[in-house]
């Protein structure tokens, strides 16, 4: 282990909170059988993990950070997700942007839980898609057999989102909309609650062509912010 991971991993230890550490394997279901199973937790708090980061992220190379991301401890993995996304966002370099993409790519095995894939993927993969035009990068998660990948896809799309371009969430929503986990219609409506934020027209057409079929889930998070009225409209089936 390098003497910089050592160094960050002890800055957090000194920052773990013994009941966060209790509650979060079950607040991140890491039970047997559940979507988080196995994961290990110190009790670190986010904004903790963040300050650490804006502290190392530029005293570590890739390298180094991939033994960061890849340890068994959650905290370790975010924090590294952190400073990759601050490496990304401070360099102007398109070479260093593509070489962080690929190691993002090539470390997606870690990127293993709703907040991890939240946190990091519009940011680096949603943004850098958006700004080479490489949907491609998107379109093949979307179509992996792995959950996780099928949200970082979808989440993925909030960079195009946040800059008014709606086709690309919406054909990865539609060809996800049925998936049988939970988190993943809870990604799907999220990002199309996120659309119609910005324009309730994209949202309520989409809704009206597709809300029948939308598990109840999805649509739920998809109609929160409409106006009560039409939001009943849309849970009793009436449009």
């Amino acid at each position: 282990m390098s003497s910089i991971i050592k160094e960050i991993q002890e800055a957090l230890a000194v920052l773990s909170i013994p009941e966060k550490a209790d509650f979060f394997p079950r607040f991140f279901k890491t039970g047997k059988g559940e979507y988080g199973e196995g994961d290990l937790f110190l009790g670190v708090k986010v904004p903790d993990q963040r300050s650490v980061a804006k502290e190392y992220y530029s005293k570590i190379n890739l390298k180094e950070l991939s033994g960061l991301l890849s340890s068994k401890y959650h905290e370790h993995r975010l924090t590294a997700l952190f400073i990759l996304i601050s490496k990304f966002e401070k360099t102007k370099d398109k070479a260093v942007k593509d070489e962080i993409v690929a190691f993002y790519l090539d470390h997606l095995p870690y990127v293993n839980n709703w907040d991890l894939v939240d946190s990091s993927c519009y940011k680096i993969l949603g943004r850098y898609a958006f700004e080479n035009q490489k949907e491609s990068l998107l379109r093949e998660l979307a179509e992996s057999e792995q959950m996780w990948h099928k949200r970082i896809a979808v989440v993925g799309t909030m960079h195009y989102v946040k800059k008014g371009s709606f086709g690309l969430t919406k054909e990865l929503v539609t060809r996800n909309l049925k998936h049988p986990h939970d988190l993943m219609h809870k990604a799907n409506g999220w990002l199309l609650r996120e659309m119609g934020n910005i324009n309730e027209k994209e949202l309520t057409d989409y809704l009206n062509q597709h809300y029948k079929e939308m598990p109840r889930t999805c649509l739920r998070y998809a109609i929160e912010k409409l106006e009560e009225d039409l939001r009943q409209d849309y849970l009793k089936g009436r449009i």
